[in-house]
């Protein structure tokens, strides 16, 4: 009965700001850390940042200074804040609710959203 669900993304031009939000329901709203993946076409999936119960935050080197996560506990829901986006953030951006056990791999979380794109024009 766990449900994650991810929204916000679209299309915008390099130097843009765009905010993802992720939703999480059930068992997953209790999740100990919530995180940000994204997947381009034939590439693997790569860890962005995640934020944990405890307001923790981690962030891939590529997205430090320009990327920031935060949470909201009475709505369940995480954003995800994009600012500087370059033509090489596009991709499918996922949201992942987990244990903590292992933050920056996608192994490490249970429950996944369906995805959300990010293009960003040059």
């Amino acid at each position: 009965q766990a449900q994650v669900v991810e929204s916000g993304g679209g299309l915008v031009q390099a130097g843009d700001s765009l905010r993802l939000s992720c939703v999480a329901s059930g068992r997953a709203s209790s999740a100990y850390v919530v995180g940000w993946f994204r997947q381009a076409p034939g590439k693997d999936r790569e860890f962005v940042a995640a934020i944990t119960r405890t307001d923790t935050t981690y962030f891939a080197d590529s997205v430090k200074g320009r990327f920031a996560i935060s949470r909201d506990n009475a709505k369940n829901t995480v954003y995800l804040q994009m600012n500087s986006l370059k033509p090489e953030d596009t991709a499918v951006y996922y949201c992942a609710a987990g244990i903590g056990a292992t933050i920056t791999r996608a192994y490490g979380y249970g429950y996944w959203g369906q995805g959300t794109q990010v293009t960003v024009s040059s």
